[in-house]
């Protein structure tokens, strides 16, 4: 257990999410793969990030892009063999910079020996290794509302399939074919815990742990509760942070990481997760986790329970919620800062203008996630303004939520022209296009077929064209990043929200001792006149060429002041 008295090495960190499967293709088959991304670890170090994430590369049948995991200790031959990744991993570290991999256990895939072996009898050994009921009294098996309880999948559908075999049902928080695993079974757990070692001892420096809240249920499954017009109930409160959840992170923490001496990190992706027990997660007196995806956030713009049903930012949710927790975990714990990821829609599209003010936007959004007290993550692209993929037709999307979402939505009698409508503001499929390197056929990505279509904003949205840019997304980031390596006022500093009422002014102070930054942007696509209080200060970084008036932002302006001085002299 670290010291907690000590920061972390991860406090001026920066990390990088990199999706393999759409960030370099090495061998022009249309897919991504490690020796693409060993190609481009030069671009990567230049950017001046200290830790890649990467998205799973394991063996796994892809119901769900690698989600749905049949062998936790082999590669998938899709990204190349087992000497392309200690290559990859090699690499990383000849360049300073740390791996830490996605831990996927909450489920496995349908097709891992062990549910194979746990399907094959109700006498199987390894039965109780996932979770099987019996179909509900008073129902015959099989039949509609047979299911053991009323949950609903997150991918539509219920969270229950009949085996028609061994006559019970198994449960899926996700696909049909990613079967929870049963984490009340204490050998389920020390496998995930030997595995996690097998891959520490191979080098890789942490884990991305995915819905690693889910892994602790309610025993007994009691139905959910079924919101007005649903059809299925809300199993979340029985699943999500539930019983023995602080009991099992713990024995992990002690298993893996108790008797090993290094900078390891462990990142739990927590979906409705509270403040309170964020700080409980990452106490590091508890020995649980370092820091924790939350996704409060990036839910403001939804319907609660339904991302399809969208509506624009009101910015002031988005400053109440930023600042709980930065509040909430300032004396206690860690944020993870983020507002892209393989799940969701480019941010520049979403809160942002990615058409007259794409660069702007960009940029602005980079300053206040980034001058948060956290650790920011950095997906693939981002850096470069990539935008939502502009797909037209249900052809052209290959996520599962997504396909799913619009079938469902046809068979509801939702007009396609709405669902696709949907489907451009918020798949997932928005993120995973492929990287933009170039202006050349496919963006560089691949000299094959890309396996999902490229954006077709490549030949002007591309690494090649922005870093040679006055105006280069890419640099601005650098920037961002040296900050926060050298600066312990954006590290470590204390945060304090300003104005929290304006419609468009985001601002705030990072104060640690006789040091002060502040921070204001203007998140709209008209000047700002500045609170009188709001102008003074030495200007440390700015998203516009020249520093304009003191007392105004212009359209989408981000201005990261020195005002030490000001406040102390």
């Amino acid at each position: 257990m670290r010291d907690p008295d000590r920061p972390a090495w991860w406090t001026n960190a920066v990390v990088y999410q990199i999706y393999p499967r759409s960030f370099a293709d090495s061998t022009g088959n249309g897919s991504g793969d490690l020796a693409g991304i060993s190609a481009k670890l030069d671009y990567l170090a230049e950017l001046g990030v200290d830790v890649i994430w990467l998205s799973p590369v394991h063996e796994s049948p892809q119901f769900d892009n690698g989600y749905d995991i049949s062998n936790y200790r082999r590669i998938d031959s899709m990204y190349g063999s087992e000497a392309d990744f200690d290559t990859m991993l090699d690499g990383i570290h000849a360049r300073g910079m740390k791996l830490i991999m996605d831990l996927v256990v909450n489920h496995t895939s349908s097709e891992h020996e062990g549910f194979r072996r746990s399907a094959a009898s109700r006498d199987s050994e390894e039965r109780d290794s996932y979770w099987w009921r019996d179909p509900r009294s008073g129902f015959e098996p099989g039949e509609p509302g047979a299911e053991p309880n009323n949950w609903g999948s997150h991918f539509g559908g219920p969270a229950w399939t009949y085996d028609p075999v061994t006559e019970q049902y198994y449960l899926h928080l996700f696909t049909p074919q990613q079967p929870d695993l049963n984490w009340e079974n204490p050998r389920v757990r020390s496998r995930v815990y030997a595995m996690m070692n097998w891959w520490l001892d191979r080098g890789v420096d942490g884990f991305r742990m995915d819905v690693i809240n889910f892994i602790s249920k309610d025993p007994a499954l009691p139905d959910g509760v079924v919101e007005p017009g649903g059809v299925w109930g809300d199993g979340a409160p029985h699943f999500t942070s539930g019983p023995r959840i602080h009991e099992f992170l713990q024995e992990m923490r002690q298993a893996v990481f108790g008797h090993r001496r290094g900078d390891y990190l462990t990142v739990g992706e927590t979906p409705g997760a509270t403040v309170d027990q964020a700080v409980l997660f990452t106490d590091p007196h508890r020995g649980e986790l370092d820091m924790v995806f939350q996704f409060e956030h990036v839910s403001l713009d939804q319907r609660p329970g339904n991302k399809w049903d969208h509506h624009s930012l009101d910015l002031r949710d988005l400053k109440t919620s930023w600042n709980r927790w930065q509040r909430g975990l300032a004396e206690t714990g860690w944020n993870s800062l983020y507002l892209g990821n393989h799940d969701q829609p480019r941010h520049v599209s979403r809160f942002g203008d990615d058409g007259a003010y794409r660069y702007e936007s960009a940029t602005l959004w980079a300053t206040l996630l980034h001058l948060h007290r956290g650790t920011p993550y950095i997906f693939q692209g981002e850096e470069l303004g990539m935008t939502n993929a502009g797909f037209t037709s249900i052809e052209e999307y290959r996520d599962v939520e997504s396909r799913n979402f619009y079938a469902d939505a046809l068979n509801r009698g939702i007009d396609p022209a709405a669902a696709l409508s949907a489907l451009a503001a918020m798949s997932r499929d928005n993120a995973r296009t492929p990287m933009q390197w170039t202006n050349g056929p496919y963006a560089g990505f691949t000299s094959g077929t890309p396996w999902i279509p490229v954006n077709s904003n490549y030949p002007h949205i591309n690494a090649e064209t922005d870093r040679a840019s006055d105006r280069s997304i890419y640099r601005y980031y650098q920037e961002l990043i040296r900050l926060r390596h050298e600066s312990a006022v954006v590290a470590l500093g204390d945060f304090h929200l300003l104005d929290p009422g304006h419609p468009v002014l985001y601002a705030f102070r990072r104060s640690r001792g006789d040091q002060q930054f502040l921070v204001s942007a203007n998140v709209s696509g008209e000047e700002l006149e500045l609170p009188a209080n709001l102008g003074s200060g030495d200007l440390i970084l700015g998203n516009y060429a020249n520093p304009g008036s003191p007392h105004w932002l212009r359209p989408w302006e981000a201005r990261i002041l020195d005002i030490s001085t000001y406040e102390n002299g």
